[in-house]
């Protein structure tokens, strides 16, 4: 069968091409939602009564006349009308780009999904395209950036703001006089819902559901996705966590995605029960504070407020007991961490040796410091609990009692394992770089020495009290050719034949009594040695790299970063050779944008 993402199956490109372009319109409205011209707001008393004629909501569409009229009535307004048309139409060209990216977007998965349906792919379905791993990804990634991009938008740019936006985008383009234009449909994607991302604001009814049913999907499509969202791990995040307590942490990213999925089928949300509390089992056990995109934090406690089935499956994970549990653990973890990874980053610690011989031990180190700071960051996170809400704040009381929170010794750890990680991956870098050289080095050395003890046994190099010994002489030169027959490209094979030879030199030094000759005894012990080396230098596996790296994600952090600056530059202030480390913690937070 064709690759799914083959540059030739053009239903794995199709989808791809989507994904790609859905990551790239949440970049952009992020961008964009930094450069909202403030007079668009009409704050100011000034700005509404000097804008107030010429920026207007969609009650314009109900009598664009009536407001086209005011205008010629008064030519001061039409020249101000004219400036304000010169200073905007740019930035505002530009978020009306990305609003029409958005509605494209959906647009154009919907006929990708009416394509599958249609049999416009030879052989490929919906379900087809779900059971292969790939495929499974990217669709279920394609409704979840949608739900992300209308999140992003909402919260971002809020519904007044986009409005008035967007009919002073169609009052000073050319779109009001083209008849192929899809503003009527941006328009009622987009209008306001009513939401307000201030703190005390109240949230409107039925958010964010009926926000999300504005553009009809398939529900066929949101049932099978959020069907393999509940019950597969589609990203084989599991393996890189192999312990069950960070079994939530592995499950991270994918939980995200089905929280914002869920809104797509709110029933489930609702009503059904047993499948909210398989979710809440297998997600939220011991979690309530998750970032959805990019450090965009929710706090389930508030989001799920509105629906039952959802609320009520979260109380258990809301116990008063099951907090203190969660929270006592990171603490004890907390003391327990910091010391050992202070002693692997004393100086001279970490050698090429320490490493081969502890890769599983420093992988678990790493893996428990970020699973703690992941936990603590978000828990005690600001912006995760609305200080209006009374509930909220009881926990987030509780949260930072039992887990003794100083956001200073949590900095400081992060900074620690930063550096941890930092180094363990250059180092493994570069041992990975001369991992054949090296391999073969030390094949070399070992098969010359095992010619070198053949040659004492013919009895023509001397040796002192060696006596000449055919069969051990052919022995020795037969293990010497099954050194040199070692083949680097077959590991696994490599690797079971290098365990045999180890055993074999073993015995021949027990059964023909060699250790009286501690000349040959050193001979052996030195073969054995590079056979060794040859094994550990074999376990030397990008797989290693690519654990660390997803260990290492950050970007739940992106924003949360931010309350940790004066700590940091405190930091400086008292230490300079801080540098060093957060040099590595920018590094760690720089990947967030190649995840």
């Amino acid at each position: 069968m064709v690759d799914f993402l083959a540059e030739n199956n053009l239903c794995g490109q199709a989808i791809l091409r989507i994904v790609s372009r859905g990551n790239a319109i949440i970049a952009e409205l992020l961008r964009l939602s930094d450069f909202i011209p403030p007079v668009f707001r009409l704050k100011d008393k000034s700005d509404q009564q000097k804008y107030g004629d010429i920026i207007c909501d969609f009650s314009y569409f109900k009598g664009p006349e009536y407001y086209e009229g005011k205008l010629e009535a008064k030519p001061d307004l039409q020249d101000l009308d004219e400036e304000f048309r010169e200073n905007n139409i740019e930035i505002l060209s530009r978020f009306y780009l990305a609003f029409e990216s958005a509605h494209k977007y959906i647009v154009d998965l919907n006929r990708y999904l009416d394509d599958l349906h249609e049999g416009v792919y030879i052989q490929q379905t919906l379900e087809t395209v779900l059971l292969n791993e790939d495929g499974k990804q990217l669709l279920c990634e394609a409704l979840y950036l949608y739900g992300v991009m209308l999140l992003v938008i909402d919260q971002k740019i809020e519904g007044e703001v986009r409005e008035r936006m967007l009919v002073s985008y169609y009052r000073y383009s050319a779109a009001r006089s083209s008849g192929d234009s899809n503003l009527d449909d941006i328009c009622k994607l987009l209008r306001s819902t009513g939401f307000s991302s201030q703190p005390g604001a109240k949230r409107p009814a039925n958010y964010p559901e009926s926000y999300f049913q504005r553009v009809p999907i398939s529900n066929t499509f949101i049932s099978m996705v959020i069907g393999r969202l509940r019950s597969d791990d589609i990203y084989n995040q599991v393996s890189a966590y192999p312990l069950p307590e960070h079994r939530s942490t592995a499950l991270a990213n994918q939980a995200a995605m089905l929280y914002v999925c869920l809104y797509f089928s709110p029933s489930i949300l609702q009503t059904q029960q047993a499948k909210m509390r398989e979710i809440v089992d297998k997600y939220f056990p011991d979690n309530w504070v998750i970032s959805i995109y990019m450090g965009i934090t929710v706090n389930l406690v508030e989001a799920w407020e509105p629906y039952k089935a959802a609320k009520t499956a979260l109380n258990y994970t809301l116990e008063t007991a099951n907090i203190k549990e969660q929270a006592s653990r990171y603490a004890a973890g907390m003391e327990s961490l910091r010391p050992q990874v202070q002693q692997l980053l004393k100086e001279g610690f970490l050698r090429e040796e320490i490493i081969l011989d502890n890769i599983p031990k420093l992988l678990n180190c790493l893996r428990d410091c970020n699973v703690a700071i992941r936990w603590l960051m978000l828990h005690s996170a600001e912006s995760a609990y609305d200080p209006n809400n009374k509930r909220l704040r009881q926990i987030k009381d509780q949260v930072l009692n039992d887990s003794k929170y100083k956001p200073r010794i949590l900095f400081q750890l992060l900074l620690d394992t930063a550096q941890f990680e930092f180094t363990l991956k250059e180092m493994f870098k570069q041992m990975l770089s001369e991992k054949q050289i090296k391999w073969e080095s030390y094949k070399n050395e070992g098969s010359e020495r095992m010619m070198e003890l053949a040659e004492v046994f013919s009895g023509v190099k001397p040796l002192t009290r060696v006596e000449k010994n055919e069969n051990l002489q052919a022995w020795f030169r037969e293990i010497s050719k099954q050194i040199e027959s070692l083949n680097y490209e077959d590991s696994t094979a490599a690797g079971r034949k290098t365990v045999q030879l180890i055993q074999a030199l073993v015995e021949v030094q027990e059964f023909h009594q060699l250790e009286s000759n501690l000349q040959i005894c050193q001979f052996l012990a030195d073969t054995r040695k590079f056979l060794h080396q040859m094994i550990r230098t074999i376990n030397i596996k990008e797989e290693v790299l690519i654990t660390m790296q997803i260990v290492g994600d950050l970007s739940y952090a992106w924003q949360i970063i931010d309350s940790f600056t004066s700590i940091m530059q405190e930091s400086i202030r008292v230490n300079p050779s801080m540098v060093t480390k957060l040099r590595a913690t920018f590094l760690k937070v720089r990947t967030i944008s190649a995840i």
